[in-house]
């Protein structure tokens, strides 16, 4: 078996069949991605690595339920996701989690770089601590919204909401961060 040269449904039915080169290959293919998925939501190394890893056996063992195998790469975001997301509310509600380790680390790299580059930087910097001040579910619409480019319909039943009410909180949570954001510029 050439990896390189085989499309997603072979593979696929190749797992389906208990070929371990070819569930090692789907591995390789995707493991980076559903491990940044994972950790844009659950902000801890260690808990995106388990969390992907349990999505990845998640999905080997229920790939007979796939219909549309050439949708595998966003049926398995998916899958990571809900875990994650999971995952998130349920160490959520059992410890309070400082703010800081729920969003992302934005690097200090401006050494070397010309003042555009550093200017961009820091609003960027500014819009993830600004992003970490919006409430939960504003944070995680926004995420899945505009990091992960979710549409609404997708979002709505990631997070279990209606479509009307998924397009309602990401415009709230849209206005929040404006707002906030030009009261820091402000001040």
């Amino acid at each position: 078996m050439t990896p390189t040269k085989i499309n997603i449904e072979e593979l696929i039915a190749l797992c389906i069949s208990g070929n371990q080169s070819a569930q090692l290959e789907v591995y390789n293919r995707y493991y980076k991605a559903m491990y940044n998925t994972a950790f844009r939501i659950v902000k801890n190394s260690f808990e995106a690595e388990d969390i992907m890893q349990d999505s990845f056996l998640m999905a080997f063992t229920k790939l007979d339920s796939l219909k549309d195998k050439s949708i595998f790469g966003s049926w398995l975001k998916r899958i990571v996701i809900n875990n994650s997301i999971y995952h998130y509310r349920k160490h959520s509600k059992q410890k309070e989690i400082p703010l800081d380790d729920m969003l992302y680390k934005v690097e200090d790299s401006t050494s070397g770089f010309d003042s555009d580059y550093e200017f961009t930087n820091l609003r960027a910097q500014q819009v993830v601590e600004t992003l970490k001040t919006l409430k939960d579910n504003y944070k995680i619409a926004l995420t899945l919204n505009l990091i992960e480019g979710y549409d609404y319909e997708e979002i709505g039943e990631i997070l279990n909401i209606s479509q009307s009410n998924c397009r309602t909180t990401i415009s709230r949570a849209k206005e929040s961060l404006r707002q906030k954001l030009m009261i820091t510029a402000e001040a």
